[in-house]
C-alpha cells in the first residue's frame, strides 16, 4: 500500500470517530479519540526504569530496576507509555486478533502521544514474524504500526529477518527468553547510527533485547526500544 493510501484510510479511520471518545463516547478534542477524563484514567506507565520501562511502584520513582542494574540490556533506553491493563489490553487484542483497523489506530495514537517530544531515529525497525507464522496469521500487526509510525514521523522503515520459528515465550522466565530467540533475527543492511525497534507489547524486553543485537552487528551505535504497552511484573 502506498504511503499516500495509507495517509488516505488513516485520515478516514479517524473521520469515522467524530469528536466522540472510543471509550466513553463523550464529547473529545478532534486531535485526540479519547476525553481527558478517559485520557487520564488510562494505566500510564509512570514511574518506570528508564532503561527497560519496567513499571515501578509509585513510590519508588523513575530509576533503573534490578534487572538492568545486573545486566543492562543492548538497547539504550525504552520508551513504553503503557501498561498492559484494562482499555489498553482490551484495544490490544481486538487489534492483533481481530485485526481491528479502529483499535489499531486508537493504540498508534496513544503511542504518538508518548512519543512526543522525543527525539525521531533515523530509521524505525518493527519486530518481525517469522513468514510461517505471518501466512498463519494473515496479519502482521507489528508491520502495520510500523508502517504508519514511520510514514507520520517522516523516517524509513527497515525491514529485519525472523531467522528462527521460535517457540512461545509464553512460561518461560529472562533467561528462557533469552535463549530462545538468541540468533532469531537478522538486519540485511547497514543501520545508521540512530535506530528505534518497535513492538506492541513489550514484557521482559528479551524480543527487543535480541533485535537490539542484530541492529549493532548492522551497524547501529545507538538503539532506542519503543512499544505501546508494558505487561506488569505480577503478570510475567
Amino acid at each position: 500500500m502506498s504511503t499516500l493510501w495509507r495517509h488516505e484510510v488513516d485520515g478516514w479511520l479517524r473521520r469515522v470517530l467524530p469528536g466522540r471518545c472510543v471509550f466513553c463516547l463523550t464529547a473529545c478534542e478532534p486531535s485526540r479519540p479519547w476525553c481527558l477524563a478517559c485520557g487520564d484514567a488510562l494505566p500510564w506507565n509512570r514511574p518506570a526504569c528508564p532503561q527497560c520501562a519496567e513499571p515501578l511502584p509509585a513510590s519508588v520513582g523513575p530509576r533503573p530496576c534490578g534487572h538492568c542494574l545486573r545486566r543492562p540490556p543492548i538497547f539504550q533506553r525504552a520508551r513504553v507509555p503503557l501498561r498492559y491493563e484494562a482499555e489498553v489490553a482490551g484495544l490490544m487484542q481486538h487489534f492483533k486478533f481481530h485485526a481491528s483497523p479502529r483499535a489499531g489506530t486508537v493504540l498508534l495514537a496513544l503511542l504518538e502521544e508518548g512519543l512526543a517530544g522525543v527525539e525521531r531515529p533515523q530509521a524505525l525497525l518493527a519486530v518481525p514474524l517469522h513468514p510461517r507464522r505471518a501466512r498463519e496469521r494473515g496479519f502482521d500487526q507489528g508491520r502495520w504500526l510500523a508502517e504508519r509510525l514511520a510514514a507520520r514521523l517522516e523516517v524509513p522503515l527497515i525491514m529485519a529477518l525472523r531467522r528462527k520459528d521460535t517457540p512461545s515465550q509464553r512460561g518461560l522466565d529472562r533467561r528462557g527468553r533469552r535463549g530462545n530467540l538468541r540468533g532469531a533475527f537478522e538486519v540485511p543492511e547497514v543501520l545508521p547510527a540512530r535506530v528505534a525497534l518497535l513492538d506492541d507489547v513489550m514484557t521482559t524486553g528479551a524480543t527487543l533485547d535480541a533485535l537490539a543485537r542484530a541492529c549493532r552487528r548492522a551497524g547501529a551505535e545507538e538503539v532506542e526500544a519503543w512499544a505501546i504497552a508494558r505487561t506488569p511484573l505480577e503478570h510475567g
